[in-house]
């Protein structure tokens, strides 16, 4: 039972480092425009 008192919080802290990297990504613009990338790589330079 003493453990949930350690995993509990690294939880909650895992999630909110997952939730401001998703947040981070976002805000720098990396899911603006994913067919485009999808398409770069059938073309030919």
């Amino acid at each position: 039972m003493d453990i949930l008192f350690l995993l509990i919080p690294f939880s909650v802290v895992l999630v909110l480092l997952i939730l401001a990297g998703l947040w981070w990504a976002v805000d720098r613009g990396q899911f603006d425009d994913v067919e485009r990338e999808g398409e770069r790589i059938l073309r030919n330079d």
